[in-house]
Protein backbone atom coordinates (compact mmCIF):
# COMPACT_ATOMS: atom_id res chain seq x y z
CA UNK A 1 0.00 0.00 0.00
CA UNK A 2 1.51 3.74 -0.82
CA UNK A 3 1.63 5.94 1.19
CA UNK A 4 -0.69 9.02 0.14
CA UNK A 5 1.93 12.61 -0.40
CA UNK A 6 0.86 15.34 1.70
CA UNK A 7 -0.39 18.07 -0.07
CA UNK A 8 2.39 21.52 -0.37
CA UNK A 9 1.02 24.32 0.85
CA UNK A 10 1.14 27.49 -1.73
CA UNK A 11 3.66 29.87 -0.48
CA UNK A 12 1.27 32.79 -2.30
CA UNK A 13 -2.23 33.03 -3.22
CA UNK A 14 -2.68 35.94 -5.61
CA UNK A 15 -6.23 36.79 -6.32
CA UNK A 16 -7.11 38.33 -9.05
CA UNK A 17 -10.47 40.05 -9.33
CA UNK A 18 -12.19 40.02 -12.85
CA UNK A 19 -14.94 41.65 -14.47
CA UNK A 20 -15.55 42.07 -18.12
CA UNK A 21 -11.61 41.66 -18.73
CA UNK A 22 -11.33 38.94 -21.62
CA UNK A 23 -8.62 41.51 -23.51
CA UNK A 24 -6.81 41.99 -20.48
CA UNK A 25 -6.60 38.78 -18.91
CA UNK A 26 -4.43 36.35 -20.83
CA UNK A 27 -1.25 38.93 -20.11
CA UNK A 28 -2.49 38.77 -16.38
CA UNK A 29 -2.36 35.17 -16.42
CA UNK A 30 0.61 34.10 -18.02
CA UNK A 31 2.83 36.40 -15.92
CA UNK A 32 1.04 35.18 -12.54
CA UNK A 33 1.60 31.58 -13.83
CA UNK A 34 5.04 32.43 -15.12
CA UNK A 35 6.67 32.97 -12.05
CA UNK A 36 9.99 31.44 -11.26
CA UNK A 37 7.86 31.00 -7.68
CA UNK A 38 6.00 28.10 -9.14
CA UNK A 39 4.51 27.21 -5.46
CA UNK A 40 1.58 29.43 -5.86
CA UNK A 41 -2.23 29.73 -6.95
CA UNK A 42 -4.30 31.84 -8.75
CA UNK A 43 -7.53 32.86 -7.61
CA UNK A 44 -9.71 34.13 -10.72
CA UNK A 45 -13.03 35.64 -8.78
CA UNK A 46 -15.32 36.34 -11.91
CA UNK A 47 -17.39 38.90 -10.77
CA UNK A 48 -20.36 38.21 -12.68
CA UNK A 49 -19.00 39.44 -15.95
CA UNK A 50 -21.09 39.69 -19.28
CA UNK A 51 -17.69 39.27 -21.81
CA UNK A 52 -16.15 36.02 -22.28
CA UNK A 53 -13.78 36.71 -19.34
CA UNK A 54 -15.01 33.47 -17.59
CA UNK A 55 -14.03 31.77 -20.42
CA UNK A 56 -10.67 32.71 -20.70
CA UNK A 57 -10.32 31.51 -16.73
CA UNK A 58 -11.83 28.13 -17.35
CA UNK A 59 -9.42 27.64 -20.04
CA UNK A 60 -6.23 28.55 -17.98
CA UNK A 61 -7.94 26.44 -15.64
CA UNK A 62 -8.21 22.91 -17.79
CA UNK A 63 -4.29 23.55 -18.55
CA UNK A 64 -3.06 24.50 -14.64
CA UNK A 65 -4.11 23.26 -11.88
CA UNK A 66 -2.86 25.86 -10.35
CA UNK A 67 -5.83 27.83 -11.11
CA UNK A 68 -8.18 28.17 -9.09
CA UNK A 69 -12.03 29.85 -9.99
CA UNK A 70 -14.64 31.64 -8.20
CA UNK A 71 -17.51 32.49 -10.61
CA UNK A 72 -20.66 34.52 -8.69
CA UNK A 73 -22.72 37.16 -9.30
CA UNK A 74 -21.79 40.82 -9.88
CA UNK A 75 -21.10 42.40 -6.23
CA UNK A 76 -18.55 45.07 -6.77
CA UNK A 77 -14.50 44.79 -6.09
CA UNK A 78 -14.46 44.57 -2.16
CA UNK A 79 -16.60 41.95 -2.35
CA UNK A 80 -15.09 39.91 -5.06
CA UNK A 81 -11.48 40.52 -2.81
CA UNK A 82 -13.18 39.14 0.06
CA UNK A 83 -14.19 36.00 -1.53
CA UNK A 84 -10.54 35.57 -2.81
CA UNK A 85 -8.98 35.94 0.22
CA UNK A 86 -11.10 33.76 1.58
CA UNK A 87 -10.88 31.04 -0.55
CA UNK A 88 -6.64 31.65 -0.07
CA UNK A 89 -4.45 28.47 1.45
CA UNK A 90 -1.33 30.25 0.77
CA UNK A 91 1.30 31.24 3.26
CA UNK A 92 0.81 34.75 1.41
CA UNK A 93 -1.82 36.72 -0.38
CA UNK A 94 -1.02 38.81 -3.18
CA UNK A 95 -3.31 40.73 -5.45
CA UNK A 96 -2.92 41.52 -9.05
CA UNK A 97 -5.62 43.44 -10.83
CA UNK A 98 -7.00 41.70 -14.25
CA UNK A 99 -5.23 44.63 -16.55
CA UNK A 100 -2.02 44.72 -15.09
CA UNK A 101 0.78 42.39 -15.40
CA UNK A 102 4.24 41.53 -13.01
CA UNK A 103 7.61 40.35 -13.61
CA UNK A 104 8.52 36.83 -13.47
CA UNK A 105 10.61 37.22 -10.50
CA UNK A 106 8.12 38.93 -8.28
CA UNK A 107 6.53 36.39 -5.86
CA UNK A 108 9.65 34.67 -5.01
CA UNK A 109 11.73 38.00 -4.28
CA UNK A 110 8.83 39.13 -1.92
CA UNK A 111 8.86 35.74 -0.22
CA UNK A 112 11.97 35.04 0.73
CA UNK A 113 12.22 38.32 1.80
CA UNK A 114 8.78 38.34 4.23
CA UNK A 115 10.22 34.43 5.49
CA UNK A 116 14.17 36.02 6.12
CA UNK A 117 12.89 38.85 7.79
CA UNK A 118 9.30 37.13 9.37
CA UNK A 119 7.03 40.20 8.41
CA UNK A 120 3.65 40.81 8.33
CA UNK A 121 3.98 41.98 4.94
CA UNK A 122 6.25 42.97 2.35
CA UNK A 123 6.16 45.74 -0.50
CA UNK A 124 7.82 47.12 -3.32
CA UNK A 125 8.50 49.68 -5.76
CA UNK A 126 6.16 49.35 -8.84
CA UNK A 127 5.86 49.97 -12.50
CA UNK A 128 3.68 52.49 -14.62
CA UNK A 129 3.05 51.99 -18.42
CA UNK A 130 0.69 53.06 -20.99
CA UNK A 131 0.42 52.38 -25.16
CA UNK A 132 0.85 54.94 -27.11
CA UNK A 133 -1.21 55.71 -30.67
CA UNK A 134 1.99 53.80 -32.30
CA UNK A 135 1.41 50.26 -30.31
CA UNK A 136 4.62 51.11 -28.12
CA UNK A 137 4.43 50.62 -24.20
CA UNK A 138 5.87 53.61 -22.53
CA UNK A 139 7.00 52.58 -18.97
CA UNK A 140 8.47 54.55 -16.06
CA UNK A 141 9.36 53.08 -12.65
CA UNK A 142 7.84 54.73 -9.50
CA UNK A 143 9.29 54.57 -5.86
CA UNK A 144 7.64 53.28 -3.14
CA UNK A 145 8.37 55.59 -0.80
CA UNK A 146 11.32 58.50 -1.51
CA UNK A 147 12.91 57.89 1.83
CA UNK A 148 16.04 55.74 0.94
CA UNK A 149 16.02 54.41 4.38
CA UNK A 150 12.76 53.07 5.21
CA UNK A 151 13.86 50.43 2.44
CA UNK A 152 15.16 47.04 3.41
CA UNK A 153 14.40 47.63 6.96
CA UNK A 154 11.72 45.97 9.37
CA UNK A 155 9.52 48.99 10.21
CA UNK A 156 6.98 49.14 12.91
CA UNK A 157 4.47 51.91 11.48
CA UNK A 158 2.60 52.44 15.41
CA UNK A 159 6.83 53.79 15.66
CA UNK A 160 6.92 56.23 12.68
CA UNK A 161 3.45 57.35 11.53
CA UNK A 162 5.47 58.73 8.54
CA UNK A 163 5.44 55.43 6.66
CA UNK A 164 1.72 55.91 6.12
CA UNK A 165 3.10 58.22 3.28
CA UNK A 166 4.22 54.91 0.94
CA UNK A 167 2.07 55.02 -1.96
CA UNK A 168 -1.20 53.15 -1.28
CA UNK A 169 -1.16 50.05 -3.65
CA UNK A 170 -1.71 47.30 -2.26
CA UNK A 171 -0.52 44.88 -5.03
CA UNK A 172 2.53 45.82 -4.64
CA UNK A 173 2.82 43.44 -2.04
CA UNK A 174 2.21 40.20 0.16
CA UNK A 175 0.60 39.96 3.34
CA UNK A 176 0.58 36.87 5.82
CA UNK A 177 -2.32 35.04 5.46
CA UNK A 178 -2.74 34.47 9.74
CA UNK A 179 -2.13 38.44 10.04
CA UNK A 180 -4.94 39.08 7.82
CA UNK A 181 -7.26 36.67 9.12
CA UNK A 182 -6.32 37.31 12.80
CA UNK A 183 -7.24 40.78 12.51
CA UNK A 184 -9.98 40.25 10.03
CA UNK A 185 -8.68 42.45 7.59
CA UNK A 186 -11.51 42.77 4.54
CA UNK A 187 -12.34 45.02 1.97
CA UNK A 188 -15.29 47.63 2.26
CA UNK A 189 -18.17 45.95 0.39
CA UNK A 190 -20.48 48.56 -1.50
CA UNK A 191 -21.21 47.22 -5.07
CA UNK A 192 -20.60 50.08 -7.62
CA UNK A 193 -18.38 51.78 -5.04
CA UNK A 194 -14.59 52.84 -6.17
CA UNK A 195 -11.27 53.47 -3.96
CA UNK A 196 -11.74 50.19 -1.87
CA UNK A 197 -8.47 49.31 -1.34
CA UNK A 198 -8.00 52.41 0.93
CA UNK A 199 -9.50 50.70 3.66
CA UNK A 200 -7.72 47.66 3.38
CA UNK A 201 -4.22 49.31 3.08
CA UNK A 202 -4.90 51.59 6.17
CA UNK A 203 -6.08 48.25 8.45
CA UNK A 204 -3.02 46.23 7.18
CA UNK A 205 -0.77 49.39 8.37
CA UNK A 206 -3.04 50.04 11.60
CA UNK A 207 -2.19 46.37 12.63
CA UNK A 208 1.19 45.50 11.53
CA UNK A 209 4.13 45.02 13.76
CA UNK A 210 6.75 44.11 11.09
CA UNK A 211 6.47 45.47 7.60
CA UNK A 212 9.63 45.73 5.08
CA UNK A 213 10.25 46.93 1.58
CA UNK A 214 12.11 46.38 -1.54
CA UNK A 215 13.58 48.80 -3.65
CA UNK A 216 12.64 46.90 -7.04
CA UNK A 217 9.77 47.54 -9.26
CA UNK A 218 8.06 44.08 -10.48
CA UNK A 219 4.13 45.10 -10.52
CA UNK A 220 3.32 47.07 -13.79
CA UNK A 221 0.49 49.23 -13.55
CA UNK A 222 -1.69 50.14 -16.44
CA UNK A 223 -2.90 53.62 -16.77
CA UNK A 224 -4.76 53.70 -19.85
CA UNK A 225 -8.06 51.81 -18.92
CA UNK A 226 -10.79 53.71 -19.04
CA UNK A 227 -12.69 51.66 -17.11
CA UNK A 228 -10.46 52.07 -13.84
CA UNK A 229 -11.84 53.65 -11.15
CA UNK A 230 -8.73 56.53 -11.63
CA UNK A 231 -10.40 57.60 -14.77
CA UNK A 232 -13.69 57.85 -13.74
CA UNK A 233 -15.17 60.99 -12.61
CA UNK A 234 -18.91 59.81 -11.84
CA UNK A 235 -18.18 58.48 -8.26
CA UNK A 236 -18.95 61.71 -6.43
CA UNK A 237 -19.19 60.17 -2.85
CA UNK A 238 -16.93 56.66 -2.98
CA UNK A 239 -13.74 58.27 -1.52
CA UNK A 240 -15.51 59.81 1.38
CA UNK A 241 -18.05 56.85 2.03
CA UNK A 242 -14.89 54.93 2.21
CA UNK A 243 -12.81 56.46 4.93
CA UNK A 244 -16.38 56.96 7.42
CA UNK A 245 -16.26 53.20 6.75
CA UNK A 246 -12.60 53.23 7.77
CA UNK A 247 -13.62 55.27 10.72
CA UNK A 248 -15.68 53.32 12.00
CA UNK A 249 -12.80 50.14 11.99
CA UNK A 250 -10.63 52.70 14.12
CA UNK A 251 -14.30 53.23 16.60
CA UNK A 252 -14.40 50.05 17.00
CA UNK A 253 -10.89 49.57 18.14
CA UNK A 254 -10.08 52.08 21.00
CA UNK A 255 -6.81 51.64 20.88
CA UNK A 256 -6.13 51.50 17.21
CA UNK A 257 -8.55 55.03 16.80
CA UNK A 258 -5.93 56.39 19.94
CA UNK A 259 -3.22 55.79 17.95
CA UNK A 260 -4.08 56.37 14.58
CA UNK A 261 -6.59 59.17 14.33
CA UNK A 262 -4.04 61.89 13.72
CA UNK A 263 -2.98 59.85 10.80
CA UNK A 264 -6.31 58.98 9.44
CA UNK A 265 -7.47 62.72 9.03
CA UNK A 266 -4.25 63.10 7.15
CA UNK A 267 -4.91 60.63 4.62
CA UNK A 268 -7.99 61.30 3.94
CA UNK A 269 -6.90 64.60 3.42
CA UNK A 270 -4.83 63.57 0.61
CA UNK A 271 -7.34 61.08 -0.88
CA UNK A 272 -9.74 63.77 -0.83
CA UNK A 273 -8.14 66.04 -2.62
CA UNK A 274 -7.63 63.61 -5.42
CA UNK A 275 -10.72 62.56 -5.42
CA UNK A 276 -12.34 66.09 -5.71
CA UNK A 277 -9.37 66.71 -8.27
CA UNK A 278 -10.93 63.73 -10.89
CA UNK A 279 -14.60 65.39 -9.90
CA UNK A 280 -17.03 67.05 -13.14
CA UNK A 281 -17.78 70.83 -12.37
CA UNK A 282 -21.18 69.60 -11.19
CA UNK A 283 -20.21 67.56 -8.45
CA UNK A 284 -17.60 69.51 -6.74
CA UNK A 285 -19.65 71.64 -4.45
CA UNK A 286 -21.48 68.64 -3.05
CA UNK A 287 -18.37 67.22 -2.52
CA UNK A 288 -16.53 69.86 -0.79
CA UNK A 289 -20.05 70.71 1.50
CA UNK A 290 -19.46 67.10 2.62
CA UNK A 291 -15.28 67.72 3.22
CA UNK A 292 -15.73 70.89 4.79
CA UNK A 293 -18.42 69.42 7.52
CA UNK A 294 -16.72 66.47 8.07
CA UNK A 295 -13.22 67.89 8.65
CA UNK A 296 -14.95 70.81 10.86
CA UNK A 297 -16.59 67.78 13.08
CA UNK A 298 -12.97 66.56 13.68
CA UNK A 299 -11.62 69.99 14.43
CA UNK A 300 -14.46 70.06 17.02
CA UNK A 301 -13.24 66.65 18.39
CA UNK A 302 -9.80 67.60 19.02
CA UNK A 303 -8.92 64.73 16.49
CA UNK A 304 -6.51 66.68 13.62
CA UNK A 305 -2.92 66.54 14.37
CA UNK A 306 -1.30 69.58 12.75
CA UNK A 307 2.38 68.45 13.06
CA UNK A 308 1.56 65.85 10.25
CA UNK A 309 0.35 68.87 7.80
CA UNK A 310 2.78 70.56 5.71
CA UNK A 311 1.95 74.08 5.95
CA UNK A 312 0.73 74.41 2.76
CA UNK A 313 -1.87 71.66 3.74
CA UNK A 314 -3.00 72.30 6.76
CA UNK A 315 -3.74 76.47 4.99
CA UNK A 316 -5.87 74.41 2.01
CA UNK A 317 -7.69 73.18 4.93
CA UNK A 318 -8.64 75.35 6.83
CA UNK A 319 -9.72 77.08 3.47
CA UNK A 320 -12.30 74.43 2.93
CA UNK A 321 -13.54 74.18 6.61
CA UNK A 322 -14.13 78.09 6.35
CA UNK A 323 -15.50 78.69 2.73
CA UNK A 324 -15.40 75.77 0.71
CA UNK A 325 -17.48 77.82 -2.19
CA UNK A 326 -14.65 80.17 -2.34
CA UNK A 327 -11.66 77.18 -2.48
CA UNK A 328 -13.97 75.68 -4.99
CA UNK A 329 -13.98 78.77 -7.40
CA UNK A 330 -10.03 79.39 -6.57
CA UNK A 331 -8.87 75.73 -7.44
CA UNK A 332 -10.97 76.03 -11.37
CA UNK A 333 -9.33 79.50 -11.29
CA UNK A 334 -6.07 78.04 -10.93
CA UNK A 335 -6.65 75.22 -13.55
CA UNK A 336 -8.53 78.00 -15.79
CA UNK A 337 -5.29 79.93 -15.60
CA UNK A 338 -2.86 76.70 -15.72
CA UNK A 339 -4.46 75.66 -19.18
CA UNK A 340 -4.43 79.15 -20.65
CA UNK A 341 -0.44 79.36 -20.38
CA UNK A 342 -0.26 75.76 -21.67
CA UNK A 343 -1.98 77.02 -24.76
CA UNK A 344 -0.95 80.34 -24.82
CA UNK A 345 3.17 78.80 -24.48
CA UNK A 346 2.39 76.30 -27.41
CA UNK A 347 0.56 79.21 -29.99
CA UNK A 348 3.61 81.84 -29.74
CA UNK A 349 4.87 85.07 -28.25
CA UNK A 350 1.35 86.72 -29.15
CA UNK A 351 -0.68 84.35 -27.43
CA UNK A 352 1.66 84.69 -24.37
CA UNK A 353 1.21 88.46 -24.23
CA UNK A 354 -2.31 88.30 -24.00
CA UNK A 355 -2.98 85.92 -21.05
CA UNK A 356 -0.66 87.76 -19.03
CA UNK A 357 -2.67 90.82 -20.03
CA UNK A 358 -5.69 89.22 -18.85
CA UNK A 359 -4.51 87.03 -16.05
CA UNK A 360 -1.59 88.85 -14.72
CA UNK A 361 -2.01 92.76 -15.67
CA UNK A 362 -0.88 94.89 -18.20
CA UNK A 363 2.65 95.86 -16.25
CA UNK A 364 3.26 91.91 -16.07
CA UNK A 365 2.80 91.57 -19.41
CA UNK A 366 5.01 94.26 -20.81
CA UNK A 367 7.74 93.02 -18.54
CA UNK A 368 7.44 89.46 -19.82
CA UNK A 369 7.21 90.63 -23.14
CA UNK A 370 10.73 93.03 -22.46
CA UNK A 371 13.17 89.80 -20.70
CA UNK A 372 11.57 87.41 -23.61
CA UNK A 373 13.06 90.36 -25.78
CA UNK A 374 16.01 90.51 -23.65
CA UNK A 375 16.54 86.80 -24.06
CA UNK A 376 16.65 86.88 -27.86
Amino acid sequence: MSESIPEVRPAVSVVIPCYNVEAFLPEVLDSVLGQTLENIEAICVNDGSTDGTLAVIERYAAKDPRVVIIDKPNGGYGHSMNRGMEAATGEFIGIVESDDFIRPTMYEKLYAAAIEHDVDFVRSDFTKFKTGDDGERVFWEEKLTPHDEYYNAVMNPAENLDVFNMQMLNWTGIYRTDFIREHRIVHHESPGASYQDNGFWFQTFCWAKRIYALPEAFYCYRQDNAASSINQNNKVFCMPDEYAWIREFLAANPELEKRFIGVFHYKKMHNLNFAFSLLAPQFQMPFLERYAAEYREAERLDELDKTLFWPEEWDALQQIMADPRAYCAEYNYQIEKKTAYNKAHEAGSLALFRFYVKYEGLRVALGAAARRLRGR
